[in-house]
């Protein structure tokens, strides 16, 4: 290559000023993780046939600091935020999107800290040098739950719950369950936290992406006991969640909506990732493939490659600057001790909806222009392609719902009730066409 021509590739930011909410602890994550990059990108496959991380991937995330990022510094965690987790998580998706999703589950999961102090206790003394996640949440707060029976001390639970993600590699499990209000008192949902003993991983994740994610369903068949500290009523959450932000430092101090926003940006971060990561692969793919009909010596010196490799780097510029943007407001917000309104979060997820939509694209687009030889299953291309499918697919980040829920407010029309601005709040009537508020 001539000594004038620039380095292949996306353009690093060398001379980039870092944004002020990227913590010192939060950038030493993410540089390890880019470390890792070509051992995550070399045994996703592996991961994709077993069905969960390798035990060297889970091993190096866990040394990493992967599965503490969200626990307080009193557990030996680092709690970071909102603009450090959208760092990591987009580092881990630029080698594979299922380890990108691990790390992005245990962002909510950091709430089991607001159950009973005494399970909370004999949680953090159990995991003590355990490798990986201490919890998987499955269909916590989901339409379908578990039952579960008021009895003496404690409660019987049974049930399947879809969705565990991180179920193989984790020790506890925090599932939803549904009782009779009028035996159990309370609201009639609540969660309860089961040992690894007590639940059997079903053996039903076989997917078209995410497939390393250990999703399976968790299901107890036969009823099990779980003593009344394990239990919580889904009504008590929010007083419990305020005392978390008084009690601990950090990302803890996020406002419910900051930290609504926080789990969709570092799920749209998955993809921003993968788009990375896809562009990269893209780069260096076509400077050693021959097209199929035109005589260009490789595929990096067709037109049509280079105005590709373009678009999908605008796409991927953009989609990540709406992502970074909002990640810092969320930090700066939760330092300045401010809320987000129900209008900003709402348009707030629908911006982050389509960009990790955009990302979905760029790698389409990049994957189309390289053509038959992306389709082997060694070519991490082809799984971006798959994987990033998913995370578009998940009902918190459609574009479609979230354009008519703004489009409602913009023109006049009371949006939905929802929760999160993706979920709709149970119990509540539709508003049909009575007029936004003013």
């Amino acid at each position: 290559m001539p000594p004038s021509m620039p380095p292949p590739g996306p353009v690093e930011d060398v001379g980039a000023v870092e944004s002020p909410w990227l913590t010192d602890a939060g950038r030493a994550v993410r540089d390890r993780i880019r470390e890792l990059q070509p051992l995550i990108r070399e045994q996703a496959r592996e991961g994709e046939r077993i069905g969960a991380l390798t035990p060297d991937v889970l091993k190096a995330l866990d040394e990493a600091g992967i599965y503490r990022m969200t626990m307080p510094v009193e557990w030996g965690g680092t709690a970071l935020g909102a603009r450090d987790l959208v760092e990591v998580v987009a580092a881990l998706g630029e080698g594979d999107g299922s380890a990108a999703w691990s790390a992005f589950v245990g962002v909510g999961l950091r709430h089991f800290l607001a159950l009973e102090p005494r399970l909370v206790e004999e949680i953090r003394k159990d995991v003590e040098g355990w490798v990986g996640p201490a919890m998987v949440g499955a269909s916590v707060f989901a339409t379908k739950v578990g039952d579960a029976r008021k009895v003496d001390g404690g409660w019987m639970v049974r049930g399947p719950w879809p969705f565990g993600s991180g179920s193989k590699h984790a020790r506890w499990a925090m599932v939803g369950v549904a009782f009779d209000p009028a035996v159990g008192g309370g609201t009639g949902r609540g969660v309860v936290v089961l040992e690894r003993e007590q639940f059997e991983i079903l053996d039903d994740w076989h997917v078209m992406g995410m497939s390393a994610t250990a999703s399976n369903s968790l299901q107890v068949e036969q009823e099990v006991f779980v003593p009344d500290y394990r239990f919580l009523d889904v009504g008590e959450f929010p007083p419990r969640l305020d005392e978390l932000r008084r009690r601990y430092g950090g990302a803890f101090r996020q406002s419910m909506r900051g930290f609504l926003t926080t789990v969709v940006l570092t799920k749209t971060s998955i993809n921003l990732g993968m788009a990375r990561g896809a562009l990269a692969c893209f780069a260096e793919q076509a400077r050693k493939s021959k097209p199929f009909t035109l005589p260009y010596p490789t595929v990096s010196e067709m037109a049509s490659a280079q105005v590709a490799a373009g678009r999908a780097l605008a796409m991927i510029v953009l989609a990540g600057s709406t992502i970074e943007r909002y990640a810092d407001q969320v930090d700066a917000r939760t330092e300045a001790g401010l809320e987000f309104s129900d209008a900003e979060e709402s348009e707030i997820s629908l911006a982050l909806a389509y960009s990790a939509n955009l990302c979905e694209d760029a790698i389409n687009l990049l994957q189309k222009t390289l053509g038959s030889s992306t389709i082997s299953l060694s070519n991490p291309i082809q799984r971006f392609v798959r994987d990033a499918r998913v995370v578009t697919s998940h009902g918190a980040i459609r574009v479609d719902p979230l354009a008519e829920q703004n489009g409602r407010r913009l023109l006049g029309i009371a949006p939905f009730p929802m929760i999160g601005a993706a979920v709709p709040q149970r119990g509540t009537p539709a508003p049909g066409n009575a007029p936004a508020p003013a």
